[in-house]
């Protein structure tokens, strides 16, 4: 998805002499390899998703897991990641993460059942979080020249940036022309690549400093359980209803573990995140706008994809290719993003930037069975995508101003974090609130009506449209009170942050 989306993580300090320093433009061509291998799997499933659905027969409420699994699994293990290629080496990390990866896809690909495709997708997840923070330590202690290391990141932030549109084509065209399976049988042959560059190419593993970080494990298991507790608890929203106890109790019980989570960020010596970092009001307004960000992406490309195909009768291939125009009209503005930074400052752009992304989800919400392309979805897609470029250029800028050198990693990684779990949070509720609005649509109507289904369908695309503009409403809002006026000034220390 476009993001802009990435993950990230650097090491404290890069050596005195960077290793294998004539092959360090092959260092790049190995660590991107790998980096499009994550970033494709953000977008390329949504395509194949409703193919993959009726293949497999599982229903409209499990379906949201299919994408959840990945994004919580990734999202909550990235500090983590980051963390124990500090302590392990960056080298070992990477190859384990691409390997790993590999080998869930290929078993998710293979798939027969439900179960065993979200239990493939989540196992991507932890390998992808265990290889993006590694992939990019890399390339910080490969590229120590300054300029050198603005061209390495320029490539590497293009690759992922460009790596959730070339999912939403492949994936279309995987799905369309050989099945949905080669969605996920695809990451295996360029994560063979990429082992094999790795081996030749690679510098030898890094030792672990000594008096270097050690891992926390208390504030990891706290932090892991609880984000998987309240996401599962709001997931099960969708089919037990908001007041069972399933549902309360899960939810409970995560934020529960997340308050505990906190308490011993703030005691021990080694946190996994500093609370430092997120207590910030410049960079806490950041991490909450980027979690509104991964909120408002995932909500569009997940139900304007079951739109187009349920409704317009899209065949994946097309489904892919009608996004292009949010994709552009994001890499467009975000272009803009940083000279409107410079002049007036990161809060207006922002603001106004959520702002045109409510206003293009308004768009979506006049949808019907009836409704053209062109004339009600084109225009809706043009106007989040600038609204979405304009908001996250500057989020991701501000998310690393004025960290500690030592903190510029692990905020850097805070960023995806946010990103991937707002995402997550907010495909469990969107699907519980969609599900929740295709039953109201659907009573006193003869169900096996196939007109009054897709109705129904309709009903509940729209409704996550209406909540999706109010979720950028509230970002919108939020950002105009932390945020700051006057231009970023980032710290040349701080980590690169690479969206996914």
């Amino acid at each position: 998805m476009t993001s802009a989306t990435g993950t990230d993580r650097a090491t404290a300090a890069p050596p005195a002499s960077p290793p294998d320093h004539a092959r360090r433009w092959l260092v790049l061509a190995v660590v991107a390899t790998a980096q499009l291998v994550v970033v494709l799997d953000a977008t390329i499933v949504n395509i194949a998703l409703p193919t993959a659905q009726a293949d497999l027969g599982f229903g409209n409420d499990d379906r949201q897991w299919i994408v959840t699994a990945y994004a919580l699994a990734f999202g909550s293990l990235l500090l983590l990641g980051g963390r124990l290629a500090d302590l392990f080496g960056r080298k070992p990390l990477f190859l384990i993460g691409l390997v790993g990866f590999a080998a869930a896809s290929a078993v998710g690909g293979a798939a027969e059942g439900f179960g065993l495709l979200v239990t493939a997708r989540a196992a991507q997840g932890v390998f992808g979080a265990l290889l993006a923070p590694a992939a990019l330590s890399l390339l910080t202690v490969t590229f120590t020249d300054g300029r050198e290391r603005g061209r390495a990141f320029a490539i590497f932030g293009a690759i992922s940036g460009g790596g959730g549109a070339i999912g939403l084509i492949l994936g279309g065209a995987l799905t369309e022309y050989l099945s949905w399976r080669w969605c996920l049988y695809v990451n295996v042959p360029i994560a063979a690549v990429a082992v094999l560059g790795a081996v030749m190419f690679l510098p030898r593993a890094d030792a672990r400093e000594k008096g270097g970080p050690r891992l926390d494990v208390p504030g990891t298991v706290l932090s892991v359980a609880g984000l998987v507790s309240l996401v599962y608890g709001l997931g099960t929203a969708e089919t037990d209803g908001w007041t069972a106890t399933s549902t309360l109790g899960f939810i409970a019980a995560g934020l529960v573990l997340l308050v505990g989570f906190v308490v011993v960020e703030t005691r021990t010596a080694h946190p996994l995140l500093p609370m430092r970092v997120v207590l910030d009001r410049t960079r806490g307004g950041a991490y909450i706008a980027v979690a509104v960000i991964g909120a408002g992406m995932f909500g569009v490309f997940l139900f304007l994809t079951y739109y187009m195909t349920t409704v317009l009768g899209f065949a994946p291939l097309p489904t892919g290719v009608a996004f292009l125009p949010m994709i552009v009209g994001l890499t467009v503005s975000a272009q803009l993003a940083p000279v409107l930074v410079n002049r007036i400052g990161l809060k207006i752009p922002v603001v106004a930037g959520f702002l045109l992304g409510a206003g293009g989800l308004l768009l979506f919400v006049t949808l019907g069975v009836d409704s053209g392309y062109w004339t009600h979805v084109f225009p809706g897609l043009v106007v989040v995508g600038l609204g979405l470029g304009l908001a996250i250029a500057p989020a991701f800028a501000a998310a690393t101003l004025g960290v500690d050198r030592t903190d510029a990693g692990v905020a850097s990684a805070a960023v995806n974090t946010f990103q991937q779990i707002g995402g997550s949070i907010a495909t469990a509720v969107l699907s519980a609130l969609a599900a929740a609005a295709a039953t109201d649509a659907l009573a006193g109507v003869d169900p096996g009506d196939p007109a009054a289904l897709l109705e129904a369908s309709v009903s509940s695309y729209t409704t996550v449209f209406a909540w999706s503009a109010a979720i950028f409403a509230a970002g919108a809002v939020i950002s105009a009170v932390l945020l700051p006026h006057g231009a970023v000034e980032q710290d040349p220390d701080a980590a690169p942050v690479i969206a996914h």
